[in-house]
C-alpha cells in the first residue's frame, strides 16, 4: 500500500504553508529595523486602546491585527517609515508605491504621513478610509498632484500643523510622486523650501476594530533619486 502518494496529494491540495514572520510584537511601542532602510512600528498611542499585534517579513511587507473598541478617537498608527533627511529644495525625486488589503468594517484610514525633522508640520495623504473618520481642520481646495486628485484640508492638533490630502476615490494599490505635493505646499506658503523632510511613514490610523481586524501591507516602497 502506497501511503506517501495520498499524503503528498493532500499536501498539494492544501497549498504552501504560510511562512512564519521574521519579526512580530504586541508591545505598545514595538519596533524593528530589518536592515532594508525601513523601521516598522506597532505604535499604539491613543487612549482607550485594546490589543494590537504586528508582524513583518521586511519593511515593505507587514501586517497588523488590531482589536480596538468601537469608541471615538484614534487608537493607533501602525506603520513603516523611511528616513529622508533632506530639505524640500534639495529633493529632486521622491516617490512611493503601496499595495494593501484592508477590512470593509471598523473605523480607520490608510495614509502616508510625511513629517519635517522638527515635527512641526505633518502631511497626510489619505488613500482609503472606512467608518466615522475625517481630517482635521477645514477644506481649502482641491488639487491634482502626484498622479492623484485630492481634497485638501488644513488644521492643527495643538502640537503641529496638519495638511490632509484626501484622495478622490478609494485606492488600495498605486504610486505617488511626492515632489509635486511638497512643492505645492511650499507654493502656498505653508512650509519653507528649506524645511527638512524627516521621514515618510505609511500605515493605518485606526479608531475602532472591535473583534479583531487585520490590515495587510503587501508592498510599500519609497524611492529616492
Amino acid at each position: 500500500m502506497n501511503i506517501l502518494a495520498p499524503l503528498l496529494t493532500a499536501a498539494l491540495a492544501a497549498g504552501p504553508a504560510t511562512p512564519t514572520a521574521v519579526w512580530e510584537s504586541c508591545d505598545q511601542w514595538g519596533n524593528w529595523e530589518p536592515g532594508d532602510g525601513y523601521i516598522v512600528y506597532n505604535n499604539i498611542w491613543g487612549s482607550g486602546a485594546g490589543s494590537q499585534c504586528i508582524e513583518a517579513d521586511s519593511g515593505s511587507r507587514w501586517s497588523v491585527t488590531a482589536d480596538h473598541p468601537n469608541t471615538g478617537g484614534i487608537k493607533s498608527y501602525p506603520n513603516a517609515k523611511w528616513i529622508v533627511g533632506e530639505p524640500i529644495s534639495a529633493i529632486d525625486s521622491l516617490s512611493a508605491t503601496y499595495d494593501v488589503t484592508v477590512p470593509s468594517t471598523g473605523a480607520y484610514n490608510t495614509t502616508f504621513d510625511l513629517w519635517d525633522d522638527d515635527y512641526d508640520h505633518e502631511i497626510m495623504l489619505w488613500l482609503n478610509w472606512t467608518g466615522p473618520v475625517g481630517p482635521l481642520g477645514t477644506q481649502v481646495g482641491t488639487a491634482t498632484l502626484g498622479g492623484h486628485t485630492w481634497d485638501v484640508y488644513t488644521g492643527s492638533n495643538g502640537s503641529n500643523n496638519v495638511y490632509s490630502f484626501l484622495r478622490h476615490g478609494d485606492s488600495s494599490r498605486g504610486e505617488i510622486d511626492l515632489v509635486p505635493i511638497l512643492d505645492w505646499i511650499t507654493a502656498q506658503g505653508w512650509m519653507s523650501a528649506s524645511e527638512v523632510i524627516g521621514d515618510v511613514q505609511f500605515g493605518y490610523e485606526i479608531t475602532s476594530s472591535a473583534g479583531g481586524l487585520t490590515f495587510t501591507t503587501n508592498n510599500f516602497e519609497v524611492n529616492e533619486g
